[in-house]
């Protein structure tokens, strides 16, 4: 069965059910109230009867007394403790009622009985007769009329019900579909996404609030971020078959020649063996920045906390330092800066713009620290062969790469994009100042901890 057919379903039988429960509830208490008053009514009248004959006994023969009291629509007898008394007398709508007996009770007593078919209500009233004897006054009245009007409110709670009853089940067919609606959209656009192979958003109503609305947006993130993995896949794959393809050229084309010539000409074999070694490092490289390109950023697990800009930068040129044996000067012009940001990210960070200054140039690279209008700023220079002022707004494109002097010095194109990738990530902004055969100036901005 359908969502929207058993929305349906359940909406109906709960609002039929809710209607039976109301209409059986108003009919009980309405019929409860309407037959305690027929009772309380007939027990007055019973005592006004009571009063009367007691007034009247003695000077009136007690069957004409009983004659002049009857109910029009009953019966009324006198009857002592020996069940011994006058005749009853019965009023001719009730000729049925000389067949109904009511035993002595020396309390009062008023109920509700059933007799031959119908409903009556029935009060034995203990009274003093004159002469000093103990007698009931026992009123029985038919309650046909208030029953009649109990079964036309039984034929109305029906009707009423049926006519209540057909809109709200076309109501929750019309309730169904409007809930399935956006349910109906997401499933239309799941099935046109694996159709078309084209990632798609659905509609949603900037105004409504509801549930519905909140699944549709979910949707939405959902699809943005399969969107966002599905073109980082592409493009690793595309940035992959491209920047491997000469590395794995050279490394096969020296290979095959080590096999065939290797043996017989030693300088061959040493030239072979260092470049297949070069090649290794650099598809090493490549294919861990690959990698990290290729990872969400929400996979990156960023943690940020307050960090000694210092403190980093030194320990960070120390092992540049003791990497490749160049000169890294680091200097503040204050103690310990604290910056907001990720302590392993910003290194990373470091080592790329460090990286960067040690293959372009010769000269010692400086890493400043300073602080200016609430920011801390990481400047690190070097003294190389330059970016063109035309090339800086491309340097951070992936697989940009200004010239063949600066890729001959085997980078990939990929650092300073994944740089600008890490940046973001932790809430820094990069500068990029350079000058051919004067140099090149790396800003890092953080916020300063609080």
């Amino acid at each position: 069965m359908k969502l929207s057919s058993k929305v349906h379903l359940y909406s109906s039988v709960l609002m039929a059910v809710l209607l039976l429960v109301m209409n059986l509830s108003i009919y009980f208490v309405f019929s409860r109230m309407t037959l305690d008053s027929q009772l309380k009514q007939a027990d007055a009248e019973a005592n006004r009867i009571a009063q009367g004959l007691i007034a009247a006994a003695g000077a009136i023969p007690t069957a004409d007394l009983l004659r002049g009291y009857v109910p029009v629509d009953g019966l009324l007898r006198v009857i002592g403790p020996d069940q011994n008394g006058p005749a009853p007398v019965i009023s001719s709508s009730q000729l049925v009622l000389a067949e109904l007996e009511l035993s002595y009770a020396p309390d009062k007593r008023a109920e509700i009985i059933s007799y031959a078919g119908g409903t009556y209500s029935a009060v034995s009233l203990p009274v003093i007769w004159p002469d000093g004897a103990v007698m009931n006054v026992q009123v029985v009245r038919s309650l046909q009329a208030t029953m009649d009007n109990l079964q036309v409110l039984r034929i109305v709670l029906i009707v009423v019900s049926a006519a209540v009853l057909l809109p709200v089940i076309a109501s929750t067919r019309v309730l169904a579909r409007v809930i399935m609606q956006p349910i109906s959209a997401l499933t239309r656009t799941m099935r046109e996404i694996r159709s078309s192979g084209r990632f798609r958003r659905i509609e949603l109503d900037p105004k409504s609030k509801d549930e519905l609305v909140e699944m549709g947006a979910a949707f939405n993130d959902m699809i943005t971020l399969l969107e966002r993995n599905y073109e980082k896949q592409e493009q690793f794959v595309s940035n992959a078959s491209h920047e491997l393809k000469t590395p794995i050229t050279i490394i096969e084309s020296y290979a095959s020649l080590l096999k065939r010539r290797g043996l017989d000409r030693p300088e061959l074999f040493h030239e072979s063996v260092e470049a297949i070694h070069s090649e290794a490092v650099r598809m090493k490289e490549l294919t861990e920045q690959l990698l990290l390109l290729a990872r969400n950023r929400d996979e990156w697990q960023v943690k940020m906390e307050d960090v000694d800009l210092v403190e980093l930068c030194e320990a960070s040129a120390g092992a540049f330092r003791s990497a490749y044996h160049r000169e890294v000067q680091v200097r503040s012009d204050q103690g310990a800066v604290y910056g907001w940001t990720d302590r392993q990210r910003l290194r990373q960070l470091l080592f790329i713009f460090l990286d960067n200054a040690r293959k372009y140039s010769e000269e010692a690279v400086t890493v400043d620290i300073q602080t200016a209008g609430g920011q801390a700023s990481i400047r690190i220079t070097d003294r190389g062969i330059g970016i063109p002022k035309e090339e800086l707004p491309y340097v951070f494109d992936r697989f940009y790469r200004v010239d063949e002097a600066r890729s001959r010095k085997g980078g990939a194109g990929l650092g300073l994009s994944l740089a600008k990738d890490i940046a973001e990530a932790i809430e820094a902004e990069l500068e990029l100042d350079s000058l051919p055969g004067v140099g090149t100036t790396a800003v890092i901005r953080l916020k300063l901890a609080e």
